[in-house]
């Protein structure tokens, strides 16, 4: 496989980072996945707006230009022939001397990888099992809106629904509420209504999330940002997940009890489908 390292495509057993660059040391970069389909990333400006928000925040200077990222992305597919991929780039803050405080002036590590892509379904969306981690997200973290390499509290909770035979872990934040999956968006349907949580209450403004809105908008079924509770998933029509990966998934049971499955469900995922063959 074919990567991208600071401005060079490499076969990756030859991409190399330093050992003192801040991303391995403490967490202090960014990244998006974008799914490739039949050669395009698909919303790959929207993930790239979304990486120069972070940075800018973090202040990391990026080397490269979104517009430039974009041709690499194209380069890229190209190189390792790999038309349905997940795509990843990564920005960090580079190597530095050890220690908290950054230097100012590093150069920053930029990284792009080809993966295979699981297979989609076009019809019916994947299904998975949902469990409700016990690790708990700050209300208010200012740093969940952004898709930052620091993830522990992701991996501890995938860790957790591995051990219990789940595929995916729901995230609550410090009120109690849901926030997010470990690797997903939640939606959830009420009376014919689609809900998603709203953003602000430490929940990424997921690129897949947005999509789904769209969706809804295109459809013509009503939307509504709203706080809920686990107990509350348990009566609801439908509930499912957006992620970059697999655009819409299902889930079939919530800590092990089956919840109930609507039909607006499959008819948002095809509509998915269609708009990633499309773009």
């Amino acid at each position: 496989m074919v990567v991208f390292l600071n401005g060079q495509f490499v076969p990756e057993a030859q991409a190399v980072v330093a050992v003192n660059d801040r991303g391995f040391l403490y967490g202090d970069g960014l990244f998006e996945t974008v799914r490739v389909f039949n050669g395009r990333p698909f919303r790959l400006a929207q993930h790239l707006e979304r990486l120069v928000r972070g940075a800018d925040y973090l202040k990391i200077t990026l080397p490269i230009t979104p517009k430039e990222l974009h041709h690499v992305a194209d380069a890229l597919v190209e190189k390792n022939q790999l038309p349905d991929a997940v795509l990843r780039v990564t920005l960090t803050r580079g190597p530095g001397e050890r220690g908290y405080t950054p230097k100012l002036g590093s150069t920053p590590t930029v990284v792009m990888t080809l993966h295979p892509a699981p297979p989609l379904n076009t019809v019916h969306p994947t299904q998975w099992s949902v469990i409700t981690s016990s690790h708990r997200i700050p209300a208010s973290d200012v740093l969940a809106s952004f898709k930052t390499t620091s993830k522990l509290l992701q991996v501890m909770a995938r860790v957790e629904a591995e051990v219990q035979g789940a595929d995916e872990a729901l995230l609550l934040n410090t009120n109690g509420e849901i926030a997010e999956a470990a690797s997903a968006n939640l939606f959830w349907v009420y009376h014919d209504k689609i809900c998603t949580v709203p953003t602000g209450r430490s929940v990424l403004p997921g690129i897949t999330r947005a999509v789904v809105l769209e969706i809804c908008q295109g459809l013509g079924l009503p939307t509504n940002k709203r706080v809920i509770k686990p107990e509350a998933l348990r009566h609801c029509e439908g509930v499912f997940l957006s992620q970059s990966v697999l655009g819409v998934v299902g889930v079939a049971s919530l800590d092990g009890e089956p919840l109930a499955q609507s039909p607006l469900v499959e008819k948002i995922h095809q509509t998915y489908c269609g708009m990633l063959a499309a773009e």
